[in-house]
């Protein structure tokens, strides 16, 4: 297990505006787009941004997997209750995350995939 990345601090601006934004995409309706947008946009110019994009992006594709195999687990039953735990903990750690980065920080997303390096 690789130890967490330690995020350099953001600069005044807009920098925590699009960290926060590419956490709480899941909420505005695009949650799989703004993070690969900023992340796409702002990797050069900002590692704090590019590494909180980067988070979410792995957090959003990992969740289209997981609600994929829950689904597919409805026909036997257990796919439901694993359902509504998928959507309570994608609140949850979508708001800590969001949190983090408006302190400066960079959340770690428990128990996803990091396809996106």
């Amino acid at each position: 297990m690789e130890p967490p990345p330690i995020a350099p601090s953001p600069q005044p601006g807009s920098e925590k505006i699009w960290s926060v934004l590419s956490h709480l995409s899941i909420f505005i309706g695009v949650p799989f787009f703004l993070p690969l947008i900023v992340y796409l946009v702002m990797k050069d110019d900002s590692k704090y941004v590019a590494d909180n994009a980067r988070e979410a992006l792995n957090f959003h594709i990992s969740l289209v997997v997981y609600v994929i195999c829950a689904s597919l687990l409805t026909f036997i039953l257990i796919g439901i209750p694993l359902l509504y735990l998928i959507g309570i903990s994608t609140v949850i750690l979508a708001i800590v995350a969001a949190v983090k980065a408006a302190d400066g920080g960079c959340y770690r997303y428990p128990l996803i995939l990091r396809l996106v390096r």
